[in-house]
């Protein structure tokens, strides 16, 4: 059945026939792929109809696909009784109320990587023009100028490019700069997989201050969070040669815009290929407008995933996705499919919760901090994932996988982990580097969480003998309520919500207080604070080692829940006072 026009409200009340409105551009690829499965497509012409036309609608159709332009709101969801699925043509999600479809039970679908090589090969068309001046070169020549002499540029080949961020993007710019032009390629990503890293050529650094003086060009492909919003400021583009160029088809704010006009013109680098900006498009006489048309920058409208190619891919995928879920099956990017089937709610959900938990409170304690004494990171570690008492006895644990890998990966994606399901999270391990090995123990040993009827232990081991020795967090449930029972060697019990301060020190008098003065400085206020001291078997281990055994005794976590602003400048003050060992933040 070919896509028709829409049709009037009352049309077909009684056809079982799956419905499914488009009110966006789709290639023809995808919609002859939805008509072909039998269902009736509605695709009017692109802008021809508003929200109100739309929501007059909706609850006529089981699926609503869309592009960015749709503004697919609350009160939109909700009249779309019928709704099964949205999908969204596309990588981001911005434009829907995900938070809203999810309580109404409607799967959100994107294309997270339709357009993967429509963003690298844009990255490289980039770094290429920044290079060899190819835009000044056109514009002038346009205007009857013949400036060869000022437009002298340079070769990439056997130069160093940086690269920040060793996604699926971030890998594949390496591999083409590394394998096609001949460049030496550094990454810096404390989550990376280091065998990863090396089969795409890459030399993985520690840090920007290793990282930024060694490259002749920079490109950052990182998710726009709290921890990379104006990764780059005056500071470290001080510290980059005269000579590099920087690059960003990522997220515009990932640079900070004013620190990187005045490193351009002060002469601090050489010049900027910029696809992305923290306004789009740029206001007449804003930063971003100004860097945008600045001589030393190459700009592009936000052209990374504009290719032909890119567009089909991606209404290729969302549309086999809708024909899957109106058939009853699983997505493959699902941004909000439930981790868990309805058959197994009831006893898993709690479980799937405390995991995930798990998961986040590790990436974020211990790789956070990678390259400190925490020895932190993902890749490069096997985790191991332990199931106590009854839960032993539970033969599906998908969910709980799934949970884990969602977990690990939440808090240094875009989508939040929100893109893990059951269907992927396999998939999207091993894309990370992540091993994990499932155990079930049913006959407790003295050293197993036994107080619980069920518990869950995180067990993260170094494989390659440089990130760390082994790492502990245990938890349990406690009705609908989760616990995390012990983090390494300190025997806790606290609930993981909330933005978390977690500091490892010695416990001594008058140390809460001036952590507390501390925070009272900064207007951060505190909402729970537990101390969590050695678990038996430590203090036999303190008791029974060679040396310093007070100020072993004495070791502590104390774990703070806090509200308002954690800033650097506090983290910093916190990790100079005495006694304090190691500070980090915790957001769950």
């Amino acid at each position: 059945m070919a896509p028709s026009a829409i049709e009037p409200v009352s049309s077909s009340p009684n056809n079982n026939t799956p419905r499914i409105l488009v009110p966006e551009k789709l290639s023809p690829e995808g919609l002859s792929l939805l008509s072909s499965s039998g269902f009736i497509i509605d695709n009017p012409a692109p802008g021809s109809l508003s929200a109100e036309d739309i929501a007059a609608r909706i609850g006529l159709y089981q699926a609503l696909i869309v592009r960015s332009e749709t503004k697919v709101t609350a009160a939109l969801l909700a009249a779309g009784s019928k709704l099964k699925v949205v999908a969204r043509a596309g990588v981001g999600v911005d434009n829907i109320d995900v938070k809203a479809a999810t309580e109404q039970g409607i799967i959100v679908v994107n294309s997270p990587s339709g357009n993967i090589l429509a963003a690298a090969e844009h990255t490289i068309a980039l770094l290429m023009a920044t290079a060899r001046n190819v835009p000044r070169g056109d514009g002038t020549l346009k205007q009857g100028k013949w400036e060869r002499g000022k437009l002298v540029g340079v070769e990439v080949g056997g130069k160093t490019l940086g690269v920040v961020g060793l996604g699926k993007v971030g890998l594949k710019v390496a591999r083409v700069a590394s394998g096609g032009l001949g460049m030496k390629v550094l990454g810096l990503d404390p989550y990376a997989s280091a065998d990863v890293a090396k089969a795409a050529g890459v030399t993985l650094v520690g840090s920007l201050e290793e990282l930024l003086p060694q490259v002749d060009f920079l490109t950052v492909h990182t998710p726009l969070l709290a921890s990379t919003l104006n990764l780059l400021g005056e500071e470290q583009f001080g510290k980059m040669k005269k000579t590099a160029r920087v690059l960003n088809v990522a997220r515009g704010g990932v640079y900070n815009e004013e620190a990187l006009l005045k490193a351009l013109d002060e002469g601090w680098i050489a010049g900027a290929g910029i696809d992305v900006f923290t306004q789009e498009p740029p206001k007449e006489g804003s930063v971003p407008s100004r860097l945008a048309q600045h001589p030393k920058v190459v700009s592009t409208p936000h052209l990374g995933a504009s290719t032909v190619e890119a567009q089909e891919n991606v209404s290729i995928d969302v549309c086999k996705q809708v024909v899957v879920i109106l058939g009853g099956g699983l997505p493959t990017a699902a941004v909000n499919a439930p981790l868990i089937l309805p058959e197994e709610y009831r006893r898993l959900q709690p479980f799937v919760k405390l995991v995930e938990k798990i998961g986040s409170l590790y990436t974020q304690h211990y790789a956070t901090n990678a390259g400190d004494k925490k020895g932190g990171m993902i890749g490069g570690r096997r985790f191991e994932l332990v199931y106590h008492g009854d839960l032993a006895s539970v033969s599906n644990t998908r969910p709980l996988f799934a949970a884990l890998v969602k977990g690990l990966v939440s808090s240094i994606s875009d989508a939040g982990g929100r893109d893990v399901n059951i269907v992927n999270a396999t998939i999207i391990a091993k894309e990370r580097g992540i091993a994990i090995d499932e155990r079930h123990v049913r006959d407790e040993g003295s050293s197993a969480p036994s107080t619980y009827a069920s518990a869950v232990t995180l067990r993260s081991i170094s494989t390659d003998g440089a990130s760390g020795g082994e790492q502990i967090i245990e938890g349990y449930v406690s009705g609908n309520a989760v616990f995390i029972s012990k983090l390494d060697k300190f025997a806790a019990n606290f609930q993981p919500e909330g933005t978390l301060l977690i500091l490892h020190n010695y416990d001594e008098p008058g140390k809460i207080g001036n952590v507390g003065m501390v925070l009272g400085r900064h207007g951060i206020n505190i909402t729970f604070m537990q101390v969590a001291g050695l678990n038996q078997e430590a203090r036999r281990a303190v008791v029974d080692g060679p040396v310093d055994t007070e100020n072993g005794l004495k070791e502590a976590l104390m774990i703070l829940g806090v509200g308002g602003d954690v800033t650097g400048e506090l983290l910093e003050e916190l990790g100079k006072a005495e006694g304090i060992l190691d500070v980090s933040v915790v957001g769950l």
